[in-house]
């Protein structure tokens, strides 16, 4: 039983390798962050409560015996002193911070507040004394027991606060030791990510690189002109598509050889087919070259609109064999040409294209326009300094679909210009590019064979750049078939 092939993305593992590195990264930090926080709740909460006990010394060390003083001296009367109500507020916030106060420290101000009891109870006496009438003395000797106690309990405070600066302290020293620890975890945390970043990176480029390479040897042998030669399918979901009309080139291919052969009387229309479907190998192998350079780079983006391009570029180019497409094609394999070239040719190739999509479902021979775009650039803009800007336009007049293709290269002189009229005028198979010219010269003989008309391509130039135009007859689909069949 044949094992079923795991299908791999190029997508899906950039993916992966970002989120085990985000959460990698992440996750100790927020660890760290947790603990960090509460220990500066715990650090900040010990300060609010020492604060609120600061404040408690001086009202207990000093303005309750001043008041009882007053109360005992005749100088206030118990409602006018208040001290009971300080007395209260005292007791009510050593609760309140014994209860938040963790269990090793809360012993001073337990103690702390049953001695205010006893404060009170000596409060009560003095209270009790004056409303009995007793002399000042006795009541003088109650209110040195209750300095006694008062500065009893302040000493007590004091010994809270003292422990509360040693919890403090360790919490502190355990920050600084979290914060350390934290700080030598995320530094190996972010070293392994780095480790594990370059590992996915090369599993990545390998993952993009080997079925490429396997690409560019098909092509390499079939450009050789071993046409058996067959590419295995990839995992790599974005480059399946393009392996498989690789491999349906190189069928159309064999099947347009083995048909030559067969049909002598067909031979000429044959030739022309197999020249107008064989892709420059050039091409191909600096298209692939620069889908695996962004691939190693990590832009992913430009590798996916690449690789859909050159897919969509040989889909057309192949159109299941017909030799008639839609102009609306044809449009969109110029466009994904050009897209491609401009990849390579940033700095010094643009273009633009004015087809109107009302003309679109006319059809025409297929792959009319491509070779006289690529003249443009190769022979028009790319040999001139500073680059220039390639203008392709459609339009319907009378029955007939007109085209131009011009561009703002360095253009041809007199005589370069009347040397390619006479290539075009012998209508003989161009077999090289070397003069310029070689898809001109075939695309002016593919319209006068299949379009069956005098007049081909019309070439003006000069030193503003070169226009190359020419027209053919507004055909539907139904009468495209229609002429097949008569023809046929």
């Amino acid at each position: 039983m044949e094992r079923v092939r795991k299908e791999r993305s190029i997508l899906g593992a950039i993916y992966d390798m970002s989120h085990k590195l985000v959460l990698m990264l992440v996750f100790p930090i927020i660890i760290s962050l947790v603990l960090m926080l509460f220990y500066a709740w715990r650090y900040h909460s010990a300060i609010l409560r020492m604060g609120r006990i600061t404040e408690l010394k001086s009202v207990v060390a000093e303005e309750i015996p001043e008041k009882a003083w007053n109360i005992v001296s005749g100088k206030q009367t118990f409602p006018q002193s208040s001290i009971y109500k300080e007395i209260m507020e005292v007791n009510e916030t050593i609760e309140e911070v014994t209860a938040r106060t963790a269990e090793e420290n809360r012993l001073s101000l337990i103690v702390a507040g049953r001695t205010m009891e006893t404060l009170q109870n000596y409060i009560d006496k003095i209270r009790d004394n004056i409303s009995q009438g007793v002399p000042v003395v006795e009541n003088e000797a109650v209110l040195a027991e209750v300095r006694g106690v008062a500065a009893l309990v302040d000493s007590m405070l004091n010994d809270y606060i003292a422990l509360e600066i040693t919890s403090t302290a360790r919490m502190s020293e355990r920050l600084q030791i979290i914060t350390l620890v934290t700080a030598v975890i995320e530094a190996l945390i972010v070293i392994i990510a780095m480790l594990v970043r370059n590992r996915s990176m090369k599993a990545t480029a390998a993952l993009v690189r080997e079925p490429i390479e396997k690409l560019e040897e098909v092509t390499a042998v079939l450009a050789d002109g071993t046409l058996d030669a067959r590419i295995t399918d990839t995992e790599v979901v974005e480059l399946r598509n393009l392996t498989r009309e690789v491999n349906t080139m190189a069928d159309h291919l064999e099947a347009m050889m083995k048909k030559s052969e067969q049909d002598a009387r067909r031979l000429r229309k044959a030739e022309l087919r197999t020249m107008q479907a064989q892709i420059n190998p050039h091409f191909l192998y600096n298209t692939l070259d620069a889908i695996v350079w962004k691939a190693e780079a990590g832009r992913t983006e430009e590798v996916i609109g690449l690789t859909s391009s050159l897919s969509d570029f040989f889909r057309i180019s192949l159109s299941s064999g017909a030799d008639w497409i839609p102009l609306s094609q044809e449009k969109k394999h110029i466009e994904g040409y050009l897209k491609i070239q401009q990849t390579r040719y940033r700095d010094i190739m643009r273009y633009e294209i004015d087809i109107p999509d009302e003309i679109g479902n006319y059809y025409i021979l297929k792959l009319l326009l491509q070779p006289i775009v690529e003249n443009a650039l190769y022979h028009g803009i790319k040999i001139k300094r500073g680059g220039g800007t390639i203008y392709v336009s459609a339009k319907e007049d009378g029955g007939w679909l007109h085209f131009s293709v011009r561009d703002t290269g360095s253009g041809m002189s007199a005589e370069q210009l009347a040397e390619l009229n006479r290539r075009i005028r012998e209508e003989t198979p161009v077999v090289s590019d070397r003069g310029g010219g070689f898809g001109l010269v075939n695309v002016n003989m593919r319209l006068r064979l299949y379009y069956n008309e005098p007049e081909g391509l019309t070439i003006k130039s000069g030193p503003g750049g070169t226009e190359v135009s020419f027209r053919v007859p507004c055909r539907t689909k139904e009468e495209i078939y229609e002429n097949e069949s008569v023809s046929g």
